[in-house]
């Protein structure tokens, strides 16, 4: 395919601005799917992203338009998902910016905006949803032109709903977009930008061929992951799978290899041919830049309710890892809740995500602890280590310091509403960076730990501002900060699943609230209960759960006193027995309280 008729191009935008509303749009115009086949949100294909009606992976599409080629790659808009927005931007030259003309610019338009120009990628902006009574394209229209530096004339005005204008955007990727760069001479380079695994057919890679040419049946070599395979069918996604003879230069594709999992394929790396890495052969080789681990930094327990689940649970994490190389898990064991797994996610949204997936698809009933963040623990003798909950943490006594992750964080709001999120901010440890303006919005800039923002953040800044502000946040760096381990004992026993880690100076409010609300989730006893909360051996919180009072002196019908006097003497000595030996149940909404702390 000649280099000159190709553009590639990917839509980005906050969540819910009608990415996905537009490429179905772009399809139907193109004839690239036929109006018996088409629905909306063709390129959601995952129950999930329907029902919740957002993108959670990216879906590569080729369309043919005036005679050029048109490779649209429609990427996920939440913050969870923005590495996957990132090494999408990496496969394109042009990026068509689209912003809701009902909500204007917001938190991930912003951040996505940021990772297309450290791409390089040209921006085609583009007003969504002008036919709604509540739009408001003139002051939407500022917005993008201060934000972009842009003319009027560059900005498309566009409703995906009725296709209105959608066939400007496709004029102007033709006749504006730039062409893709490449040597159809110079051994084969493809950066892989995602991956799945297909029950019936193996690993398949979505690739974008930056050097040479890729033929069926050759064998090829993944550069960073180290592994090689054989590319039995190569292709172009129409958005069905259409297989070609090869990939050349600028394309954009797939690939179906005949390997096990994506570990061995992980986005962001280079595919070569493993011609090149034979004894012989001493061609030298440049890596596509761009490949980094992608690591974890959100971590729940799951665990089975009934423990002869567990062998499920873990089948079925092994099943969804195939296809998400973002998922580590490990195995872990709790007192109170038996087998279960750590695993790691890329926020809360993915946890959900995770969650959600578990229970429909596979069936299974959880328990979830409360999210934690890894940690990093200096000891005394110089080591260091890298803990994952608050029950890993060693003696404190062997402990010099504790670093914990910041996060860089942004939020859009209305102007009026700035004093009670800077407030917001101040009670979650943050501090504010800096507060600029676009238009009649303000832009918070602030600095938080990580773990403060993971629990109840969101839904405090949605109910500070009646839903209008936006929120994106990042991962900054680590920093040694006065943590502590917080504990809850139930009846003197130490619940590890139920531990914490907290700054010095919030153990006690935590300790007293999480007390209070572990008191209306656990079932009275026939004796009393404790609940305490403690920082190593001192106590700092506690709340009772008063036994059952049961009348044992009904039965006796006389006004026999010394009768009833010993009766109720021998129910307290059996109360004291129950209280020394006696187990308490914990439900699985003590662990659920954790999740939401205001």
């Amino acid at each position: 395919m000649e280099l000159g008729k190709i553009r590639n191009f990917c839509i980005i935008a906050h969540i819910d601005h009608g990415k996905s509303t537009i490429a179905d749009r772009m399809m139907e115009l193109t004839g690239t799917v036929s109006q018996r086949e088409m629905k909306s949100q063709l390129l959601d294909s995952m129950e999930l992203e329907r029902e919740k009606g957002i993108t959670i992976k990216l879906a590569p599409v080729q369309m043919e338009w005036r005679g050029f080629t048109l490779n649209l790659i429609d990427t996920p808009g939440h913050v969870d998902f923005s590495y996957e927005v990132s090494r999408s931007l990496q496969a394109v030259e042009t990026a068509v910016l689209v912003v809701d003309a009902t909500q204007g610019i917001q938190a991930q338009t912003l951040a996505n905006v940021y990772l297309a120009l450290e791409q390089d990628l040209q921006i085609i902006p583009v007003i969504n949803k002008v036919d709604l009574p509540a739009a408001e394209v003139e002051k939407v229209t500022m917005q993008i032109i201060n934000l972009l530096g842009c003319r009027e004339s560059d900005i498309i005005a566009v409703s995906a709903k009725t296709g209105y204008n959608v066939d400007k955007v496709l004029d102007r990727l033709v006749e504006e977009a730039p062409a893709p760069a490449g040597d159809p001479q110079a051994p084969l380079r493809a950066l892989i930008f995602d991956s799945y695994f297909d029950d019936y057919r193996g690993v398949v890679l979505y690739v974008r061929i930056v050097d040479g040419v890729l033929e069926k049946g050759q064998s090829i070599y993944m550069m960073a992951a180290k592994s090689e395979s054989i590319a039995l069918e190569v292709g172009a996604l129409t958005p069905k799978m259409t297989p070609t003879p090869k990939l050349g230069t600028g394309e954009i594709g797939y690939i179906v290899t005949n390997l096990k999992t994506t570990r061995e394929a992980k986005v962001g790396d280079t595919v070569t041919l493993k011609q090149y890495f034979n004894q012989e052969n001493d061609t030298k080789i440049e890596p596509l830049p761009g490949y980094r681990e992608i690591n974890p930094f959100v971590y729940a327990g799951f665990f089975p309710v009934s423990n002869d689940q567990y062998q499920d649970l873990k089948d079925a994490i092994e099943k969804l890892a195939l296809s998400d190389s973002a998922l580590a898990f490990e195995p872990e064991n709790s007192p109170i809740l038996g087998f279960g797994l750590r695993i790691g996610f890329l926020g809360l949204l993915h946890l959900d995500i995770i969650k959600e997936r578990l229970e429909r698809e596979f069936g299974l009933d959880l328990v979830i602890t409360n999210p934690s963040t890894n940690y990093v623990v200096s000891l005394n003798d110089a080591s260091e280590l890298n803990i994952r909950s608050a029950a890993d943490l060693p003696d404190q006594a062997l402990v010099a310091e504790i670093r914990e992750p910041w996060a860089k964080g942004e939020i859009i709001l209305p102007q009026s509403m700035i004093g009670g999120v800077l407030g917001l901010i101040n009670e979650k440890r943050g501090r504010q960076t800096n507060l600029s303006y676009i238009e009649d919005r303000a832009v918070i800039d602030f600095e938080a730990p990580m773990a403060n923002l993971l629990t109840d953040f969101y839904d405090q800044l949605k109910s500070l501002t009646s839903g209008y502000a936006s929120f994106n946040y990042e991962l900054a760096d680590y920093r040694a900060e006065d943590l502590v381990r917080l504990d809850f004992l139930v009846a003197g026993q130490r619940i590890d699943a139920l531990s914490i880690m907290c700054h010095r100076t919030e153990a006690e409010a935590l300790g007293r609230s999480i007390t209070k609300k572990l008191k209306e989730v656990i079932p009275r006893q026939n004796f009393e209960v404790a609940l305490q909360a403690a920082i190593g051996a001192k106590i700092i919180a506690r709340e009772t759960i008063g036994a059952y009072r049961k009348d044992v002196t009904v039965k006796i019908h006389t006004g026999d006193r010394d009768r009833k006097a010993k009766l109720l003497e021998k129910q307290k000595k059996g109360k004291a027995r129950m209280k020394r030996f006696g187990k308490v149940d914990i439900p699985s909404e003590a662990f659920t309280v954790m999740l939401k702390r205001d």
